[in-house]
C-alpha cells in the first residue's frame, strides 16, 4: 500500500484540478507552454477551473484509490458500531410507518376526529416522509452525511415529542408533518452513508444486514403499542382541558430508536468520501486513519501503521465560488447567499440525474421503486382492512337483529357482538356502555337513557316517544331515519372520549407483527446470497415471486390464509428491497448518491400513497382489482430489473 502513494502530504493548490497537489507557475506555464493560437482552449483554464474532462479522471482515480485505502483499513469495530448506530435511524423510520395507524384508533376519540381527518393523519405520513427524502438526500450531497441526518433525526425527535402533548387536532397533525420530514431524510443517508465505509466485497452483504433494522422497527412498534396502548391507567389529566392518556405514552416511546441514534451520531465522524468530493483533504486522512486505527487495534494489531499519505481529489468551480462568497458581506449576505447557492446546486444535482449518463439508470430504478412500492405499500394496508372485512362479515353473519318495543332495562351492560338480545318489561337506560349495538326498527316509549357511553352504536328507522336523554353521548347523528316525539336531552357529553374495553383490537398489532418478523427470513437470504447470486437477479427473482405470491390471494378466502400469505409475501419482498437499495446505491457517482436515493425514496412514498389509497378503496367491493395491479407492477418492475447492469464488483464512483 504504500508503494502507491507518496511519503509526504501535500497542501492543497490554488489552481489544479486536484486539490492535494500542484506544481507552482511553472508547472502551470509548462502545461501551456507549445500551444497554438488556433488550438482550441478550453476558456476557464486561466480562470482556475478545471477541465471537466480532467475532473471525471481525478473522481476515476479517487474512486480507485479510495477503494484500495478501506481495503487497508479493514472491516471491524469502526464499521459495527457506525453500523448500530445507523440501523437505529432506520429503525426509527420504520417505527414512524407505523405510529399513527396504531395511535388513531385512540387517538380518533381523544382528538374527535372525523373520517376525512383520519384519512388526512394517515396520509400526511407518507406525504412528510416523501418531502423529507427529496430535501436531506439533496441537502447530503453538499453540506454532509453526518450533519444532515443529525440535524433531520433531531427535527423528528423534537416534533414527535410536541405531538404527543398536541390536544387539539390541527396541532396533532402540524407536529407530525414535521416529524415526518426529520424522519423521511434517514432512509437516503443511512445507505449512503454507510456504503462510503465499506469496501468492495463487503458492501452488498452488509448493507442487507442494515435493512433488518428496518423490521426492527416494525416489530419495535407493534410490541410497544401492544404494551403500553391498551393500559389506560399510563396517563394523567389535568383538569378537562389537558388530557395525556396511554396512547401519548406511546408516541414517546415510539421516538427512542431515534434519540438513540442521534446521541451515537455525535461520536461519529463524517464521511470521508464527501470531504474528500469537496476538498477537504486533511479531514478526510485524519477520519480515516482514525477508522484504521480503530479496526486494527481491536483486532489485536495496534503496531499496523496507517500508510497512505496523499489523496487525489478534484476541486470544482462550485466549491471555490461558495468560498468566495461566503467570505465577504454581513453574517445575514452570507447565509442568503450561501443558501440559495446550495439550493441551486441542489436542483442542478437532481436535474443531473437525467443526464445522458445517468439517465437510463435513473429511469430503470424509478420504475422499479415504483412498482414495488405501490405493490408492498399497497397490500401491507389491504390485509389488515380485509381481515377486518372478514371479521365484519362473520360478525354479520351471527348477527339478530330483533324488532319488538323496548320498555325496561335496568343497570344492563350492553356489549355485544356476536348477538344482540333485549329484555322485556324494562323502561330505563342507566349506566350503561353500549358497544356496537345497532338498534333497529324499535319503539322506545317513556324511557330514561342515563350516564351512557357509546361506541359504534346507532338508532336506524325508530320511533322515540316522550324518552329523556341525560348525561349521554347519544347525538342526533346517531338517529337515522328515525321519528322523535316529546324527547327531552339534558346535560349532553360534549367532546370525545376513551372507551376502556378493547378499544384497539390486538389482531392489528398482531398482524403488523408478523409482517415484520415474516422480513426475516427475505433478509438473511438476500444477506447471505447477494454477493453469490447477484443484486440483479435477487431483484428480478423476489419481485416476480411476490407476483405470485400476490395472484395466490385471489384463491384465498379466510383470515389465516391471507395472514399466511401475507408474511410469505413480506418475507420475499423483503430481500427484493434489500437488492433495490444496494444497487441505488453502487450505481450512481458520490457526488449524486444521496440525491439520487432521496428522488427515488420520494417517488417510494408517493407510489404508497398512491397504492394503500387505490387499494383500500376497493375493500368490501372486490379483492380481484387490487390483487391484479399488484401483480401487474410487480412482474413490470421485476422484468425491468433484470435489464439492469451487475455492480457486484462494481467500485463506488
Amino acid at each position: 500500500m504504500a508503494d502507491r502513494y507518496q511519503n509526504h502530504i501535500h497542501q492543497q493548490g490554488g489552481g489544479d484540478s486536484y486539490g492535494t497537489y500542484g506544481e507552482g507557475e511553472d508547472a502551470a506555464s509548462d502545461a501551456t507552454e507549445g500551444h497554438d493560437e488556433e488550438d482550441q482552449m478550453y476558456e476557464g483554464e486561466y480562470q482556475g477551473i478545471p477541465h471537466p474532462d480532467e475532473v471525471k479522471a481525478a473522481q476515476r482515480e479517487l474512486s480507485e484509490q479510495y477503494e484500495d485505502i478501506m481495503e487497508d483499513c479493514g472491516h471491524g469495530k469502526f464499521q459495527w458500531t457506525l453500523f448500530v448506530v445507523l440501523g437505529l435511524a432506520l429503525m426509527a423510520d420504520g417505527v414512524e410507518c407505523f405510529v399513527v395507524a396504531f395511535a388513531l384508533p385512540s387517538a380518533e376519540k381523544d382528538l374527535c376526529l372525523s373520517n376525512a381527518e383520519k384519512g388526512m393523519l394517515g396520509l400526511v405520513v407518507f406525504l412528510s416522509m416523501m418531502v423529507g427524502a427529496f430535501l436531506w438526500g439533496g441537502l447530503a450531497d453538499k453540506l454532509g452525511r453526518r450533519r444532515c441526518l443529525m440535524v433531520a433525526l433531531a427535527i423528528n425527535c423534537v416534533f414527535a415529542f410536541l405531538s404527543s402533548f398536541a390536544q387539539g387536532y390541527s396541532f396533532f397533525l402540524f407536529f407530525r408533518l414535521l416529524s415526518g420530514i426529520g424522519i423521511g431524510g434517514t432512509v437516503p443517508i443511512v445507505y449512503t452513508y454507510f456504503s462510503e465505509f465499506l469496501q468492495m466485497e463487503k458492501r452488498g452483504e452488509h448493507l442487507s444486514w442494515l435493512c433488518m433494522f428496518w423490521m426492527m422497527g416494525g416489530i419495535y412498534a407493534s410490541f410497544t403499542a401492544w404494551g403500553v396502548i391498551p393500559r389506560y391507567g399510563w396517563g394523567f389529566s389535568m383538569g378537562s382541558e389537558f388530557q395525556f392518556h396511554s396512547w401519548r405514552v406511546f408516541v414517546l416511546v415510539a421516538a427512542l430508536p431515534a434519540i438513540m441514534s442521534l446521541v451515537g451520531l455525535t461520536f461519529m465522524p463524517e464521511s470521508p468520501r464527501f470531504l474528500l468530493e469537496n476538498a477537504k483533504h486533511d479531514e478526510a486522512w485524519m477520519i480515516l486513519k482514525q477508522v484504521h486505527d480503530t479496526n486494527w487495534r481491536a483486532k489485536g494489531q495496534p503496531e499496523k501503521v496507517f500508510t497512505v499519505t496523499h489523496i487525489k481529489a478534484p476541486k470544482t468551480a462550485e466549491d471555490e465560488f461558495i468560498e468566495i462568497q461566503t467570505a465577504t458581506g454581513t453574517p445575514v449576505q452570507r447565509w442568503a447567499v450561501r443558501s440559495l447557492r446550495i439550493c441551486k446546486l441542489v436542483l442542478r444535482n437532481v436535474a443531473s440525474l437525467l443526464s445522458a449518463e445517468l439517465r437510463f439508470a435513473t429511469l430503470f430504478m424509478a420504475i422499479i421503486w415504483f412498482c414495488m412500492a405501490f405493490s408492498y405499500y399497497g397490500l401491507s394496508v389491504w390485509f389488515p382492512d380485509m381481515i377486518k372485512h372478514l371479521q365484519h362479515e362473520e360478525y354479520e353473519s351471527r348477527l339478530k337483529v330483533r324488532k319488538r318495543v323496548v320498555t325496561e332495562v335496568i343497570y344492563y351492560f350492553l356489549s355485544f357482538r356476536s348477538e344482540i338480545s333485549f329484555m322485556n318489561e324494562i323502561i330505563r337506560f342507566v349506566g350503561i356502555e353500549i358497544k356496537s349495538v345497532k338498534f333497529e326498527d324499535s319503539l322506545f316509549e317513556d324511557c330514561l337513557f342515563e350516564d351512557i357511553r357509546s361506541t359504534d352504536t346507532t338508532f336506524e328507522n325508530c320511533t322515540i316517544r316522550s324518552t329523556i336523554f341525560y348525561n349521554t353521548d347519544l347525538w342526533k347523528e346517531k338517529f337515522i331515519d328515525c321519528r322523535m316525539e316529546n324527547n327531552t336531552f339534558e346535560h349532553n357529553k360534549h367532546g370525545c372520549h376513551l372507551d376502556t374495553t378493547d378499544e384497539n383490537d390486538v389482531l392489528v398489532y398482531l398482524v403488523s407483527f408478523l409482517g415484520s418478523l415474516a422480513v426475516l427470513p427475505g433478509n438473511i437470504i438476500s444477506a447471505l446470497f447477494v454477493e453469490k447470486i447477484g443484486r440483479v437477479r435477487i431483484i428480478g427473482g423476489s419481485m416476480l415471486i411476490s407476483a405470485g405470491c400476490s395472484f395466490f390471494l385471489l384463491l384465498s378466502f379466510s383470515q389465516s390464509a391471507i395472514i399466511a400469505l401475507q408474511c410469505l409475501f413480506c418475507g420475499v419482498s423483503a430481500a427484493a428491497w434489500n437488492g433495490i437499495e444496494v444497487v441505488t446505491v453502487e450505481l450512481y457517482p458520490a457526488s449524486k448518491r444521496a440525491t439520487a436515493f432521496g428522488v427515488l425514496n420520494a417517488l417510494c412514498k408517493l407510489a404508497a400513497v398512491l397504492g394503500s389509497s387505490i387499494f383500500a378503496s376497493f375493500v368490501g367491493i372486490t379483492k380481484a382489482i387490487p390483487i391484479l395491479l399488484s401483480f401487474t407492477a410487480l412482474v413490470c418492475g421485476g422484468l425491468v430489473a433484470l435489464r439492469l447492469p451487475d455492480t457486484r464488483q462494481k467500485i463506488l464512483q
